[in-house]
């Protein structure tokens, strides 16, 4: 069924409540999941509610948790989840690295003891709203092996980047770093069809096109070994840097029960106008811009993300009549 974004976020925001989140935490969260519905991220949306409402209920994330900042110099801050939900502490670190980006030219925030961060596209798209050049990094429960390996070691660990373009929305890259989503191997084995191989290992390790032998494998890397050691750097930035833990650490989202996961994430924030000029490097994105958008099929970046963004704001979005109930129902706790 289609409903507003208002109430969407409403719904969100009444059954995070009902299942333990505070009223920043399940406002917070309820923002983000509402955004990245309207985004086209389905997955990081609305469909994360149950979820969300069980790790709640079954402690596995802390609802009356506040953030708080635990260390600080200069430009580089740590922000402390305190086990609860992800966007309180994403929020308080988006708006530390914005104010010390400027003051600083460059800023890195860390998220310490943290959870499932959803959407990482929308934080950087916001701060490239500000003229801010962003990155983000999170770890998640292991899925996929180092090079070399067989056994489950690190997350599919996403990237996400916007870069602010004078008079036009900003370049926004989103990624994670599998090769493909483990959504995608789930549906195939409840389908009883193959997967292409490439897309995981089973758990000695060897190339399996058996979706089965895949979920009790590994993912595979985007990009083979170099995937891999690209998922190994963000391990590394968000855990290492943060005191966080690494995704073998942390117990599967695929299951209600488990361990708080205590993951970490990264803002890397940068002013352009510390290095060669806010109209210099305008000037350099708009170059690049034009090269790209010379050849006839070539989509910037973000610019999906953007229309589906609009539409949501004026039409609305769709989300099943199953999930509709499913909140409604959570809502009624």
């Amino acid at each position: 069924m289609r409903i507003s974004l208002d109430d969407a976020e409403a719904l969100a925001r009444t059954a995070l409540a009902a299942a333990g989140a505070g009223p920043d935490m399940a406002a917070a969260t309820a923002r983000a999941l509402a955004a990245a519905e309207a985004a086209g991220q389905a997955g990081h949306g609305l469909s994360r509610v149950p979820q969300y409402a069980a790790f709640l209920s079954n402690g596995r994330a802390d609802g009356a948790a506040v953030p708080r900042i635990v260390n600080e110099r200069g430009g580089a801050v740590l922000v402390d989840a305190r086990h609860g939900l992800a966007y309180p502490a994403l929020a308080l670190a988006e708006a530390e690295a914005a104010w010390r980006a400027r003051a600083h030219g460059v800023a890195f925030a860390g998220v310490t003891n943290s959870h499932h961060s959803g959407a990482m596209g929308l934080p950087v798209a916001r701060l490239a709203g500000q003229g801010l050049v962003a990155l983000a990094f999170t770890n998640s429960p292991a899925a996929m092996p180092v090079p070399g390996g067989a056994r489950p070691l690190m997350g599919t660990n996403p990237i996400a980047a916007a870069f602010p373009r004078r008079g036009g929305p900003p370049l926004v890259i989103d990624m994670a770093l599998s090769e493909v989503a483990r959504g995608k191997i789930m549906v195939a084995a409840k389908e009883g069809r193959p997967i292409p191989e490439g897309w995981a290992v089973d758990a000695l390790g060897r190339p399996t096109t058996d979706p089965k032998a895949a979920l009790s494998g590994a993912m595979l890397a985007m990009g083979g070994a170099k995937g891999a050691l690209l998922a190994m750097v963000v391990e590394l930035l968000c855990c290492a840097l943060t005191g966080a833990a690494f995704g073998f650490e942390a117990d599967s989202f695929f299951e209600d029960a488990g361990n708080r996961p205590r993951l970490g994430q990264a803002l890397l924030v940068v002013d352009p106008g510390a290095l060669a000029g806010t109209d210099a490097f305008a000037a350099r994105i708009e170059t690049f811009v034009a090269a790209m958008t010379a050849e006839d099929g070539v989509r910037l970046p973000g610019s999906r993300r953007d229309a589906l963004t609009a539409r949501a704001a004026s039409d609305g979005v769709d989300i099943p009549d199953a999930l509709h109930q499913r909140l409604l129902a959570l809502s009624a706790l």
